[in-house]
């Protein structure tokens, strides 16, 4: 005979599971605001822990990562879904400098930037590298200048208006500025859920060496 399961407790188990996944829902939108915050005024480069390893040891982000295809962005929409910046040969930017979230949102509402930010759900974390634009100015095209490229060229690949930058080749090391690197906690055992946000001051790599001098920074709710 088949046991019906208790309504009542039932009905409690789907309470619990849906209030946990507003409280992830609302601690992720209040890491993301303040990573957000964080990033606005400056040109980004995101990227996930172990693909961050491998830049350091090749000592620059390349535009084409010796990564399996399933795992590059975009790949799975076929040749529409490439993205633009990475058929020039670029490695793609996030370019924050005066950038309003609500005003970009309201004139391009299907761009996916909100994806990335504070990290891709399916990553649970990112690694943030803020780039030197004047290390790297011969090589660089902002948001602006690519938007206006891919009219121009009459392009199909995707990209994000305005806020998708490029650097043409390998972008080194040198260029760092600064690096961040979110990531979300799950203990479900306990009310107090958290995200860490690891703040790696200054990646100096002008003096050969690559050593990373991590400072840790806990966001609660």
């Amino acid at each position: 005979m088949i046991q019906q399961p208790d309504e009542e407790r039932f009905a409690g188990a789907i309470l619990e599971v849906e209030l946990q996944r507003r409280y992830e829902v609302e601690a992720e939108s209040d890491v993301a605001a303040r990573v957000l915050e964080t990033l606005r005024g400056g040109v980004w480069h995101t990227t996930n822990s172990n693909r961050y390893k491998a830049i350091l040891s090749t000592g620059a982000i390349l535009p084409e990562p010796p990564i399996p295809d399933c795992n590059r962005w975009g790949n799975g929409l076929g040749t529409i879904g490439c993205p633009y910046v990475r058929s020039i040969g670029g490695v793609s930017l996030f370019d924050f400098r005066d950038f309003d979230p609500d005003e970009y949102s309201n004139e391009y509402p299907i761009s996916s930037w909100r994806e990335f930010v504070p990290f891709r759900s399916e990553w649970g974390e990112a690694i943030w590298i803020e780039v030197d634009v004047s290390e790297v100015r011969t090589r660089f095209i902002s948001g602006r200048e690519i938007l206006d490229r891919w009219k121009m060229e009459q392009a199909t690949n995707r990209f994000m208006p305005l806020i998708e930058a490029a650097h043409i080749g390998a972008l080194p090391v040198k260029a760092f500025r600064q690096v961040l690197y979110v990531s979300r906690e799950y203990r479900p055992a306990s009310a107090s859920g958290r995200v860490l946000l690891e703040s790696v001051n200054r990646v100096d790599m002008r003096s050969g060496t690559r050593q990373a001098c991590l400072s840790f920074r806990r966001v609660e709710r």
